[in-house]
């Protein structure tokens, strides 16, 4: 995929600004932080509960984005004396710095989760915690949950334990500075265990049935008062990284399924029927796929660079990725009949962002509990019933996805009348039975995706076209259709 960002004139920044400005309106995005809640937040800082464990010895790491400063994991990972591999993992302890039904607690449950703008977020705790004191800085002792995980050779998971210990990352490292010094053979050997985990994690994933989806990104940046957008293609470090994160994930369901009380997160499998038609699309694809063979497999042989496999990869998530939901249960007798998330095939939970989304300090506190053989305290015990349906309300992926579309909009403004190439990754052959004359299409430069309709030819699923953009408006009413193209020419 290509990767060269784009500038957009100075009309089209004050019109995505303004839209942005708008879309934080409509998703009733918090402007600041009451006084009442920063002077909390300060108080917090300076006096945390601390734990009696010293866990400093570790020498932890992150891996993070070069500018986050909210950094809610860090990791240390060595091999085994006898074979095998141990985790450790440090998750933030917001706990420590929230009191229960005060000032910051209060104000969080009405974030929910850290809002992400291409000109600045809105987060979820105020920045003296969430990019200070909570945050696993380098060269910082902080309270931490600790987790540590016991592998076999093959990358199963045998024990799990987590509990509160005072932590001190050493170094703050980045994914394309990881993935280079694992290729170049200049890792340390904690640092390259990554790969040698994570490898043996992803072979594991894919033997149980999960499904990894590894389309690159549209990524926004706003770097020196500019706004650009481009492809970033996944890593594989940061498929690695992802899978420690999954690793306690669902090792805390676990927990809590085996212990009682939790909240975990589920999935539900695609229908016999989805799985037919996306049989279907990928024979029309030219995408060999035997009876013989799962889905999950299947995705996993494909490369999102070959236009008909991520035409193919963008229908498979929009069909088999169904959205998932949380569920609590108050004790081990009243667990769901449904416990599995389908695209890992095993029961999971958040637990490894608590810095920036609110659930995770409850499912934290859960499973310190279990491991303690204690009771959960009382607030968490309280907020069970409604975390659920509060988390259903955060609006992260939807101020995500809607400030990439008001940015490839300001992108395009003063394109309009132009002729790109494109790719058709989705089409309404479903809806119109037959002669589908709408759908969606990939640029191949700038970044962008649009809808696209063609007046007198069929649309064809992965095939390669040029098309005329129509319209490029981030203050268009339908938020689906700021940009439209039209069909010019079909290639292939």
């Amino acid at each position: 995929m290509p990767r060269r960002s784009m500038h957009m004139s100075d009309a089209a920044e004050a019109a995505l600004r303004t839209a942005l400005q708008k879309l934080r309106t409509e998703l009733h995005a918090p402007t600041a932080f009451p006084a009442p809640v920063l002077e909390a937040a300060d108080a917090a800082a300076h006096a945390p509960r601390l734990p009696d464990k010293d866990a400093t010895e570790l020498p932890l790491f992150t891996i993070d984005p070069p500018t986050s400063k909210d950094l809610d994991q860090a990791m240390y990972l060595e091999r085994r004396a006898g074979g095998g591999f141990r985790v450790h993992y440090a998750i933030a302890d917001v706990a420590a710095f929230v009191t229960p039904d005060g000032a910051l607690d209060t104000e969080a449950h009405k974030r929910i989760v850290t809002l992400y703008f291409p000109d600045g977020k809105v987060a979820l705790h105020p920045p003296v915690l969430s990019e200070g004191a909570a945050s696993l800085l380098p060269g910082q002792t902080v309270p931490a949950l600790l987790w540590q995980h016991d592998l076999d050779a093959h990358g199963e998971v045998t024990a799990s334990h987590v509990s509160r210990a005072m932590v001190r990352s050493r170094a703050k490292l980045d994914y394309a500075g990881v993935q280079q010094a694992i290729d170049s053979g200049t890792a340390e050997e904690s640092v390259a265990l990554l790969r040698d985990i994570g490898t043996l994690c992803e072979a594991a994933e894919a033997a149980r049935g999960g499904i990894s989806l590894t389309l690159p990104d549209q990524e926004v940046t706003f770097e020196d008062g500019s706004f650009r957008l481009s492809y970033r293609a996944p890593l594989a470090v940061d498929g690695w990284n992802e899978q420690i994160s999954l690793m306690t994930g669902m090792a805390a369901a676990r927990m809590m399924l085996d212990s009682g009380p939790g909240i975990i997160r589920i999935q539900d499998t695609a229908p016999a029927n989805e799985v037919t038609r996306l049989h279907r699309i990928a024979q029309g694809l030219g995408i060999d796929w035997p009876h013989h063979v799962s889905y999950a497999k299947l995705i996993r042989s494909l490369d999102p660079n070959n236009q008909k496999h991520a035409a193919f990869l963008h229908e498979a998530a929009g069909a088999l990725l169904l959205k998932s939901v949380y569920k609590s249960f108050p004790d081990h007798d009243h667990i769901p009949g449904q416990t599995a998330h389908a695209a890992l095939a095993a029961p999971y939970t958040h637990c490894t962002a608590p810095l920036r989304r609110l659930v995770d300090r409850y499912t934290g506190e859960l499973c310190v509990a279990a491991c303690a053989g204690q009771a959960p305290p009382d607030w968490v015990l309280a907020a069970l019933d409604d975390l659920p349906g509060r988390m259903a309300k955060a609006k992260g992926s939807t101020a995500d996805r809607q400030s990439v579309d008001l940015v490839e909009a300001a992108l395009l403004m003063d394109r309009v009348g132009g002729v790109f190439d494109a790719t058709v990754i989705d089409t309404d052959e479903e809806e119109a039975r037959s002669n589908p004359r709408a759908g969606l299409v990939q640029l191949a430069d700038p970044a962008v995706l649009g809808k696209v309709t063609s007046a007198d030819a069929d649309l064809k699923l992965g095939a390669s076209v040029r098309v005329r953009l129509e319209r490029a408006d981030p203050a268009f009413p339908d938020k689906d259709k700021k940009i439209l193209f039209s069909l010019v020419q079909a290639l292939g």
